[in-house]
């Protein structure tokens, strides 16, 4: 299976590449945000408690995050020939869960891809989301630069995890979205031949 992690600050462009990604390579798509924002709009119990940190700019705490992926894996595993997981693992627990839970399957991480995106461009990209979209999330300002201040500090244990199992790679998010596709390509073309 080809498990790829695609990481990158809140407007990176996580969600456009995971897209054109998981339609090159036959994977599913994982997406936290996602699954998170589906469980708000159904109002469930997980999906109320996870709202409270969302609308903060926080994160959501990570055995609520762990359950909600655990499950889409045993779900979907024999239904795909990997996945993107966006969003997912965003702190050092998170990340020896996964790949527990993924060894416990057989499988493992190929690849952590990481988006790098100049700050101020992703503060104008999350603005147009959110002024586009109607996300809350993406419309106050202050919460926009505290989710970007959270996750670099959050997600910088998490690179060094993968970096240390040689699974790590920075892609330029800078640019078209073809480019930006095109150097993705590149890199899992590369390192999966």
């Amino acid at each position: 299976m080809l498990n790829i992690l695609l990481f990158g600050p809140p407007g990176a462009g996580k969600g456009t590449q995971s897209q054109k990604i998981i339609a090159k390579y036959n994977l599913m798509h994982l997406s936290t945000g996602d699954i998170l924002r589906n469980a708000i709009e159904s109002k469930t119990p997980r999906g109320i408690q996870a709202k409270k940190y969302m609308d903060r700019g926080e994160l959501v705490p990570d055995e609520l995050v762990i359950g909600v992926i655990g499950r889409c894996l045993d779900e979907f595993r024999d239904k795909t020939n990997g996945f993107v997981f966006d969003g997912f693992p965003r702190t050092s627990i998170q990340a020896i869960e996964l790949d527990n839970m993924l060894l416990g399957k057989g499988e493992s991480i190929t690849l952590m891809l990481d988006l790098e995106v100049d700050y101020y461009e992703l503060i104008a990209r999350l603005e147009q989301r959110g002024h586009d979209s109607g996300r809350t999330d993406d419309q106050d300002i202050e919460v926009i630069k505290n989710r970007i201040n959270i996750y670099n500090k959050t997600t910088i244990p998490v690179m060094e995890y993968y970096k240390s199992r040689g699974k790590y790679l920075g892609i330029n998010g800078m640019g078209g979205i073809d480019e930006i596709f095109e150097r993705i390509c590149t890199a899992i073309d590369t390192l999966t031949a």
